[in-house]
């Protein structure tokens, strides 16, 4: 009777004990990431923005099951670049994140006071928005270190655009496509391929019916952008991927082109809209900078602190900016010349430093800030309009090929990442 009476006692317990745990559960696990996971909340968030902003926009989603499909692909590819972000040792400071933040704040004529508020509004979440951030940061980073080494652009392919948008009359088009992937595997099969061409003709099939493109893209689409309806970034037809230029080549808004086979799979088109662009004038500025770079003997505040001290000497008159550049700078390119970068555009440096820049007054000295190089100071000594050059076409022409390249080189890095993971998506209860 005692034995029965204490297994009766740890039963209960043992019913007490699952019933808080069933009561405390608040979150569950959705996705195995190698030696990461994806949680439940995260694929809600995600979902929940989705149909808000569908919501605003008047526009019908998909089932919930499609949505959390492509919530859950996103967080799979975010946490797939993350982890190589730690492997790269890659850090995004909190000073860094501050200015990336005060950018996005600018951008939208807000003080940060006012976005703040913006952001607990709309996100409910101010401290989650800044992490969202930090690792959208972090992917790009990821995303570019590995792409920009595959790419390599000859002399002999920028003279040869340059020559063929001279005999075109130079096409100054930008267009903001739509884009559908039905994807096939890695070493896919005649089966595989079969089965996703046909996926993709009846989607077509669908779209020519008069469905919503941007619906089905986020019900169907393996694209990166299919969250997004997807729509991708406005493009000049030279920077899109070869396959996209030469398929809408020809066509007005609202066309709809495709299946068109690639590597990754069949791909659908349409053409949402079609703007002019000036590339007239140019903006160039002149500037200079000192670069510190964190190390093991210098500590990230250590490096800040310095340049905060130079800083605050170079204002008051008490320093000269070329000597305290060649005496501490650790930029090899501009150190001897005092820190002296010359005459370019914004858009050649990285963003962190390009909006920086482009915030500063001639002759204005900036606060400390972080680049994935190091923390610097920068001046804007002047900034000036120039006519589009010869020289300045070629460097046009130039970003137009490696936009082009990178597009095409970004999907199948983010792909090959992808077959080489081990991923496992739990069912839910």
């Amino acid at each position: 009777m005692k034995l029965q009476q204490i297994i009766c006692v740890v039963l209960l317990g043992f019913a007490s004990v699952s019933l808080t745990a069933a009561e405390r559960e608040i979150d569950r696990v959705a996705a195995i990431v190698d030696s990461g996971v994806i949680l439940k909340s995260d694929v809600d968030e995600i979902v929940q923005r989705v149909k808000r902003n569908a919501e605003a926009q008047g526009q019908t989603l998909p089932s919930d099951l499609a949505l959390r499909t492509q919530a859950t692909e996103r967080l799979i590819m975010t946490n797939l670049q993350l982890q190589m972000a730690q492997r790269m040792g890659l850090q995004i400071s909190d000073a860094q994140l501050d200015d990336t933040i005060r950018n996005i704040a600018q951008g939208e004529n807000l003080s940060m006071e006012q976005f703040r508020q913006q952001v607990i509004n709309e996100e409910g979440n101010y401290e989650r928005f800044r992490e969202k951030v930090r690792e959208e940061i972090m992917t790009n980073e990821v995303l570019r270190g590995n792409v920009q080494r595959r790419i390599y652009i000859s002399q002999q392919e920028v003279d040869n655009l340059v020559k063929l948008m001279e005999e075109q009359g130079a096409i100054s088009e930008q267009y903001q496509l739509g884009h559908i992937l039905i994807a096939i595997p890695s070493q896919a099969t005649t089966e595989q391929i079969t089965e996703s061409r046909e996926r993709a003709e009846q989607v077509l099939k669908l779209l020519r019916d008069g469905s919503d493109f941007r619906r089905i893209a986020i019900a169907s689409s393996s694209g990166a952008n299919a969250l997004e309806g997807g729509q991708l970034d406005w493009m000049n037809i030279n920077e899109m991927p070869t396959l996209f230029s030469e398929g809408i080549r020809g066509r007005k808004k609202g066309d709809l082109i495709g299946p068109l086979r690639s590597g990754a799979g069949f791909h659908i088109l349409t053409i949402f809209d079609i703007r002019g662009e000036n590339v007239a004038e140019l903006t160039e500025v002149n500037s200079r900078h000192i670069l510190i770079k964190p190390s093991i003997i210098v500590s990230e505040e250590r490096a800040r602190t310095m340049l905060l001290d130079m800083a605050t000497k170079l204002r008051a008159g008490d320093a000269d900016f070329a000597e305290l550049a060649k005496q501490f700078s650790e930029d090899p390119g501009s150190k001897l010349n005092g820190g002296n970068l010359g005459w370019s555009e914004t858009d050649v440096y990285v963003p962190a430093f390009r909006d920086t820049l482009n915030r500063l007054q001639p002759d204005e000295l900036s606060e400390p800030f972080r680049t994935e190089h190091g923390w610097h100071i920068v001046q804007l000594l002047e900034r000036r309009t120039v006519d589009a050059t010869a020289d300045k076409k070629r460097n046009q022409v130039y970003r137009m090929i490696f936009n082009r390249r990178f597009n095409e080189e970004s999907a199948s890095f983010l792909r090959e990442l992808r077959d080489d993971a081990y991923i496992e998506v739990l069912a839910e209860d």
